[in-house]
């Protein structure tokens, strides 16, 4: 199986609009709820492609129920999504996405997350080592709640990797400065969080950096561009056939869950780079937040482009 975790898991809530006017009322046109944070749309993704996935992190309060429900209600076809997730006295935080139906423009509400205590950390960590056991490769993703300290990721991944498990960290700012430095297989950042990181606005030598300060493998999301994999392998950069508009939401961790998928599948990295782009495309053309579009994920695989650059710095 693979271990996902979500330390601030969400009640993902999407609303659609005819247009969305700012200073206006809205009717709502559609709605729709699902359990989210990226972790949680991580495993929603491996189990669609085939992979037993466990969700863990923390879920609290009236919100934390309706997400352990929602979760409890996903089809289970060949895969399954297991609840591992840890309660706290707090309550789930929820997002709001809200897409204009008109341009398919999406606006984002985010909320903080329930304060986790000392005791409920030392819980998740008992639950987070006993999980690590089964596992074939775990991903820590997203932002932390309030209450955990800012080196959570680097713990995490310093537990993993002494489990054996390869592990890929998606988060920012100081969570991920830290969290590299404990030496994951695999970061995923976008073109901005790589420029916070490094200093560099080009990608290449960004994640070229990224790789001297820790990380085995940098995997840079640069949106409309594809994907661009630094590797002690080579380095490859895998684009969509054409640019497509849409809700972004969960795109990044669609690309998660194939990167993840072709990693245990033993797959090259031209091939994992070709699958995370074309799910990250298809969910971006997918109408409900942290969904993807098989259609057009079986139609857009074979057609994703792969670039090889030069391993000189």
């Amino acid at each position: 199986m693979i271990l996902t975790v979500t330390l601030n898991t969400a009640l993902d809530l999407t609303y659609g609009v005819p247009a969305l006017v700012p200073h206006s009322s809205h009717r709502v046109t559609d709605l729709s709820e699902r359990p989210g944070g990226k972790g949680v749309n991580v495993a929603r993704v491996l189990a669609a492609l085939g992979h037993d996935s466990v969700v863990t992190g923390f879920a609290g309060g009236a919100t934390g129920a309706v997400l352990r429900e929602l979760l409890a209600a996903l089809p289970r076809g060949a895969a399954a999504v297991t609840d591992a997730l840890v309660p706290v006295a707090g309550d789930t935080r929820r997002t709001l996405a809200v897409v204009d139906r008109t341009t398919g423009d999406t606006t984002q509400f985010n909320e903080p997350g329930p304060h986790v205590t000392a005791d409920e950390w030392t819980a998740f960590l008992t639950s987070y080592g006993q999980l690590l056991g089964t596992a074939e490769a775990v991903a820590l993703c997203g932002s932390l709640p309030p209450g955990i300290h800012v080196g959570a990721y680097a713990e995490l991944v310093r537990l993993a990797r002494t489990a054996g498990v390869p592990v890929l960290l998606d988060t920012s700012g100081e969570p991920l400065r830290r969290g590299i430095a404990a030496r994951p297989d695999l970061i995923k950042p976008n073109a901005d969080e790589l420029a916070q990181l490094t200093g560099s606005r080009e990608p290449l030598r960004g994640a070229r950096d990224a790789r001297r300060r820790g990380a085995h493998g940098v995997i840079a999301s640069l949106g409309p561009d594809g994907m661009l994999a630094v590797s002690p392998d080579g380095n490859w950069q895998a684009s969509p056939p054409a640019p497509v508009k849409g809700n972004p939401t969960g795109a990044g961790d669609s690309a998660v869950a194939g990167l993840l998928s072709g990693l245990v599948e033993g797959l090259d990295w031209p091939d994992r780079l070709r699958r995370a782009v074309a799910l990250s495309t298809a969910t971006v053309l997918s109408p409900t937040a942290g969904d993807f579009d098989r259609a057009a994920y079986e139609e857009l695989l074979p057609r994703v482009g792969i670039e090889e650059h030069a391993d000189a710095a």
